[in-house]
């Protein structure tokens, strides 16, 4: 194991969804131009380190703040950084959730025809796992929920120590080590 490897998160730039609260999962909703304009702001950050590998969600919000980040050319597509998948509650809001379930959240609810926290769980320990395995540091190019859930389970407490880290868009966060402990060394730092 490298202790002096870090993982990057990066979040996609805004889109019409993640503006207006709607659980984006599945659908594969284009970047608005001031998310295309945050990330082209994260390029010159990430010029200055050198990555073993990239990894991006197959959807295009990710693909595309990832390629406007100046990576795409070492983007290599991975499945497992697909947002959450919400079932039922796509392209809804919590509020409109919580009509008829309420005090529902996505992190002690889960989601009906979708994904629970026991199974993104599941799935950030298999992303972990696959970055550990690579000699040097990865940048990881994805979603709100993913991400958050994937520095949940990095440091301990699963997807849902999720729900304590918000992450906005375009933003980066770091995740590495403290001698032999994954940490979190930087979260939810805003582009320039």
């Amino acid at each position: 194991m490298q202790i002096n490897k870090q993982i990057w998160l990066l979040r996609h730039g805004a889109t019409e969804w993640s503006r207006n609260g709607r659980h984006t999962g599945s659908s594969d909703i284009p970047l608005l131009p001031e998310g295309e304009a945050e990330a082209k702001r994260l390029a010159p950050m990430l010029a200055n380190h050198q990555f073993k590998q990239v990894w991006v969600s197959p959807l295009q919000r990710a693909r595309r703040t990832c390629e406007l980040a100046g990576l795409g050319g070492q983007a290599q597509i991975n499945e497992l950084l697909r947002e959450w998948n919400y079932g039922a509650y796509e392209g809804i809001t919590t509020p409109e959730i919580r009509q008829t379930v309420p005090g529902w959240s996505v992190w002690s609810h889960g989601c009906p025809d979708g994904e629970d926290a026991a199974a993104v769980t599941e799935r950030c320990n298999r992303v972990i796992e696959a970055l550990l395995a690579v000699e040097g540091d990865v940048a990881l190019f994805a979603h709100g929920h993913i991400l958050r859930s994937l520095a949940g389970t990095w440091i301990g407490q699963g997807a849902v120590g999720g729900k304590h880290l918000a992450l906005g868009t375009a933003t980066s966060s770091v995740l590495g080590f403290e001698r032999e402990n994954q940490v979190l060394m930087r979260w939810n730092a805003p582009c320039q």
